[in-house]
């Protein structure tokens, strides 16, 4: 093995909420981007619910202030026709992401994370579904050849909901604040779909304390 395979190799968390639309948009190409930077992406699901309960609201600022939520959803509309993707508002807004952020943690889905994760949001963003279904959850588990019913059992054993409380416990000890956030190994923080590849390429360059 060379020095080079020895060394570090460079990433960033990716901290993501299953009800947020701008994770959907950067869920979507945060690999491509950080695989062409040379980045290693860390999936990182968590609640925005209890982070926004410390913040003293009780809803998405989305739905608190109506001329915020009708800026994002063009802007996501806007964005989503940009990167070719698909794109239809859910009718319920925010969706319950519980048990999709407790599946991606669960040891029968997490070796697939990404692709399950790419699948919720498309689902929900790209097809208006709702991602509280369990028979639409058990859809992708199985259109991935997991074993859907595991992975269920999984999701509601007490080391699961321990590990995503403890998941977003961490989020908020990092400076986590709102979806997406990517934060570097270096501990740069970046919050936002627009600051994905400026987080990517601050990890390219700085990828890891030496």
């Amino acid at each position: 093995m060379t020095a080079s395979e020895n060394r570090p190799k460079k990433s960033i968390e990716f901290w993501y909420e299953f009800a947020s639309p701008y994770s959907y948009l950067a869920a979507m190409r945060v690999e491509e981007i950080a695989i062409a930077h040379g980045v290693l992406v860390e999936w990182k699901p968590f609640l925005l619910g209890p982070i926004f309960k410390q913040q003293g609201l009780e809803d998405s600022p989305f739905n608190i202030f109506a001329t915020k939520g009708a800026y994002m959803w063009r802007d996501v509309e806007r964005v989503c026709k940009e990167l070719d993707l698909n794109f239809r508002k859910p009718p319920k807004f925010p969706q319950n992401g519980l048990l999709a952020a407790r599946l991606a943690m669960c040891e029968e889905v997490k070796v697939q994370c990404p692709k399950f994760t790419q699948a919720v949001f498309s689902m929900q963003f790209g097809g208006g579904e709702d991602i509280s279904n369990f028979v639409n959850i058990q859809s992708i588990l199985e259109g991935m050849g997991l074993d859907s019913e595991k992975a269920f059992a999984q999701s509601q054993s007490e080391q699961v909901k321990l590990a995503l409380r403890n998941q977003t416990e961490q989020a908020v000890q990092r400076g986590v604040f709102g979806a997406p956030t990517f934060i570097t190994s270096d501990g740069e923080l970046f919050w936002g779909n627009d600051r994905l590849e400026q987080a990517v390429a601050w990890a390219a360059s700085s990828g890891h304390k030496s």
